[in-house]
């Protein structure tokens, strides 16, 4: 039975002293500890810690050096939800675009279209919830003048409502002989409709990470991606920076892919630089930890 009783902001600095962690301006970690939880602070120190059972810190751990971790995550987050952004909005154009000439404004409602109508099916689901609670005045102004008309609004005002992750979800789940599919794929340097998909997917997970403040640094990544083996824009060429397939739960490579899509989208970004500048402000954070390659902003991926 868990027995643990919550401590006092006091209590935590005390515990944490004694099991070696230095904290050496009380007062300021009173504040940190105030705004940021300590069961959130502790996914960043337990690195930290020479015996996690029983959360004995190893010499010389730091309090400040916690804080410079959870900082330079929390700006991690911030500048990848800003490039997600950019791909989430080319993906969503490129959709209603080109599946919308290709079939009609209501494809995204057609079981024909689709691999597993089940799936679908939930997505519906999820956007008529969506437009259901929307706040948007052309979506309220559509329902109000088109009443007898059952559908869906059509794709250029529903998929405005819905997420990146259904959005992803709708392109995968399109049956392989439409010809949108491939169109898009193309679009993005993905060459055909079996890559981008696992592209799509690792993003949109990515985003989630971002949107509820979960952290990114150190963290095991489920999802795994197909790699093109010659990509038709720049990627990395230096076989000793290609991510292993052993690699692929880390950051670095799912940020690449973000870099090659935004690279087409926007080729006069600046993601490189950010990212470095990251690594710049905070010298002691491990890189090792996002599967980072030494090398890795002399790429000609990373150049551009």
């Amino acid at each position: 039975m868990f027995s643990k009783k919550a401590l006092t902001i006091k209590e935590q600095i005390a515990q944490l002293q004694q099991r070696g962690l230095s904290i050496p301006n009380v007062v300021l970690a009173e504040k940190y500890l105030s705004n940021i939880s300590y069961y959130r602070l502790g996914e960043y120190w337990y690195v930290m810690q020479l015996d996690k059972e029983q959360h004995l810190f190893k010499p010389n751990s730091n309090f400040k050096d916690v804080i410079a971790l959870y900082n330079f995550d929390a700006e991690l987050r911030l500048l990848l939800f800003d490039v997600i952004e950019k791909i989430e909005i080319s993906l969503r154009t490129k959709l209603i675009y080109h599946l919308s000439h290709e079939i009609d404004p209501w494809w995204f409602q057609n079981l024909d279209l689709f691999n597993d109508s089940m799936a679908l099916v939930k997505t519906l689901s999820n956007l008529q919830q969506e437009l259901e609670r929307s706040k948007d005045v052309t979506i309220k102004n559509h329902f109000k003048n088109h009443k007898d008309d059952k559908r869906f609004p059509p794709s250029w005002k529903s998929l405005e409502q819905t997420s990146f992750g259904a959005l992803s979800k709708l392109y995968g789940n399109l049956k392989p002989t439409i010809k949108s599919k491939d169109i898009i794929a193309k679009e993005f340097g993905a060459v055909n409709h079996t890559y981008l998909p696992s592209w799509l997917q690792s993003i949109a997970q990515i985003r989630n990470y971002c949107a509820h403040h979960s952290r990114l640094w150190n963290r095991n990544l489920p999802g795994t991606v197909k790699l093109l083996s010659k990509p038709p824009y720049p990627w990395i060429v230096d076989s000793i920076n290609v991510p292993k397939q052993h690699e692929f739960r880390k950051l670095y490579i799912h940020m690449c892919l973000m870099k090659y899509l935004i690279n087409i989208i926007k080729p006069q970004n600046d993601f490189a630089d950010r990212l470095n500048d990251l690594f710049v402000k905070y010298p002691n954070v491990d890189s090792d930890a996002l599967g980072m390659k030494l090398d890795w902003i002399k790429e000609p991926l990373w150049k551009k």
